[in-house]
């Protein structure tokens, strides 16, 4: 499957290696989603080497584990540094986004997760440092990671086996993430509003 960044990768290394193969890339995907890769792409790896069902569920275990890693490294050694920094222009634009984060760690975090946009590593490192609770965090990061997760498995399976009803489901189940994601959005904003109404 040449062209593809990864996939001579998933050829020699990770496919018909059995448990082996699977250890080896949650490992790998755990590392190099906590240091910034995008989930999308090692997503769709896992669709391309193990299909959709085992490449979601093991490639959702490696984001989860990035996640947990990137926001513990954040927490124990940012905060005091992100403390500072809340004073600044910077801060000041990422106040917003912290205090939705602190106020309801799980669904904002949800909200977030099912938008195709942002950064997961940013999102990750901000709510380490601003010590957003590990469990609600994950929590809201791992159900908000399962539709785009899907997709790009399946974009993955697709492409290996040119399946087009893979991709079209694909494309489906990515605008439904992005409308739930909107939905959720809309409905936190508008709690906020009225809370403080």
């Amino acid at each position: 499957m040449g062209g593809v960044p990864g996939t001579a990768w998933v050829d020699s290394t990770i496919r018909d290696e059995g448990i082996w193969g699977e250890v080896v890339f949650v490992a790998v995907g755990a590392t190099i989603t906590a240091i910034g890769v995008p989930r999308q792409s090692l997503a769709f790896l896992g669709g391309y080497a193990f299909g959709t069902v085992l490449g979601t569920a093991l490639s959702l275990v490696a984001q989860v584990i990035g996640c947990a890693a990137a926001h513990a490294w954040a927490r124990a050694l940012g905060r005091d540094w992100a403390e500072r920094r809340m004073e600044g222009r910077f801060g000041q634009r990422l106040r917003p986004l912290r205090d939705a984060l602190l106020a309801s760690p799980f669904s904002a975090t949800l909200a977030l997760r099912l938008l195709p946009v942002g950064n997961n590593l940013a999102l990750n490192l901000l709510a380490g440092m601003a010590g957003i609770g590990l469990g609600p965090f994950l929590l809201g990061s791992a159900i908000g990671y399962l539709p785009q997760t899907v997709v790009f498995a399946l974009l993955g399976k697709g492409i290996r086996v040119e399946g087009a009803w893979q991709l079209g489901l694909a494309a489906v189940l990515l605008a439904v993430s992005v409308a739930l994601g909107l939905w959720l959005l809309r409905r936190h904003r508008a709690g906020r509003v009225m809370d403080e109404g």
